[in-house]
């Protein structure tokens, strides 16, 4: 196969980005399709890139190789598992699913297609992170203690996320991100965590959705005996906020910032050293999303192990379900708990 054509599955905001994405920067692949239940959204996105609009996925799988997935979370296992078992690559974004067994139903449907899934948290992709990660693997600054991550959104998430039986709260929709990349960076599991939730801004905005919640910390313990914290608020009207601390037993990495450059700081005994990339929203993370699609686009056609799998999915929505749990009961909780019987 000289060349991946990918349908789209969601015309929204992500679908567009992907789609760029797909047309302009993933090297060996093109765009074929866009599908959305919305016509109207599905032949606008499919005009601007040239190709057929569908309502359905099943009229947009022949003639592909593969399904870039955006729509909404509650969607994702079955958009997963019919491509899949048409033999399809899948590409899905964050969160992976609703529930852990979800998960298993999409790793084990492409496991059986013997396909490539590839989950979308692009933040491994994205040069200041990918760089911390870098020198965290490398010994530099000793092990990780402490990893402190946030996201702060602008606004609040589309209608449907509001129902956490829909869509597992802001702590998937926003933070899911966070989940994975503590454990990401981390080098370990998430063995426990601990919730508070607070609902300042929704209802002043429309939202009545019962056990709705616009701002949550989590604290974390990982099975490498580091701590962490997760942060997030959704609006955050000051504007987007995605940062990231990891306190090493040798030194202190920093990511983020809030004056509209992405940068990596990185303090030790020496020298520290700031390594500057200008970003400024809506484009933050515009090179991860890029790169996470070169890297599907590259797994798909090497047969190759994806970088960010269904396992990697899998553990975060099992943190974020423990999460939520967490909250509602009171208590701290293990992902382990949220694992099918």
């Amino acid at each position: 196969m000289a060349r991946l054509r990918a349908a789209l599955v969601g015309a929204g905001r992500a679908g567009a980005v992907h789609a760029g994405n797909l047309a302009d920067y993933a090297g060996r692949a093109e765009l074929a399709a866009v599908v959305d239940e919305r016509r109207e959204a599905a032949e606008v996105l499919a005009e601007r890139f040239g190709v057929t609009a569908f309502a359905d996925l099943e009229q947009a799988l022949e003639g592909v190789d593969a399904v870039v997935i955006t729509a909404p979370t509650f969607t994702h296992r079955d958009l997963a598992v019919r491509a899949a078992e048409a033999g399809k690559h899948v590409f899905c974004e964050k969160p992976m699913a609703l529930t852990i067994a979800e998960c298993d139903e999409m790793i084990a449907a492409a496991e059986r297609a013997g396909v490539v899934l590839q989950i979308g948290f692009m933040r491994r992709f994205q040069p200041e992170f990918a760089e911390a990660r870098r020198r965290i693997e490398g010994g530099d600054l000793g092990v990780p203690m402490v990893i402190k991550s946030l996201t702060r959104g602008p606004g609040l998430p589309p209608p449907w996320a509001w129902d956490i039986e829909r869509s597992n709260g802001m702590l998937a929709e926003v933070n899911s991100h966070d989940f994975d990349c503590v454990r990401w960076l981390a080098g370990a599991e998430i063995e426990r965590v601990y919730a508070e939730v607070a609902h300042f801004k929704g209802r002043e905005r429309g939202v009545d959705a019962a056990d709705f919640y616009d701002s949550a910390v989590v604290s974390l313990r990982f099975a490498s005996g580091a701590i962490g914290t997760i942060d997030g608020t959704c609006p955050a009207d000051y504007g987007y906020d995605a940062r990231v601390e990891v306190v090493c037993s040798d030194g202190l990495l920093v990511v983020g910032d809030l004056r509209g450059t992405a940068i990596l700081e990185v303090r030790d005994r020496d020298v520290g050293t700031v390594t500057p990339l200008h970003r400024t929203w809506p484009d933050r993370f515009r090179d991860a999303y890029r790169a996470e699609m070169r890297a599907f686009v590259e797994s798909a056609l090497s047969g190759e192990a994806p970088a960010v799998t269904g396992a990697d999915g899998r553990a975060a929505v099992a943190a974020v379900r423990a999460a939520n749990r967490s909250w509602r009961e009171g208590r701290p909780v293990a992902p382990a708990e949220e694992a099918p019987a």
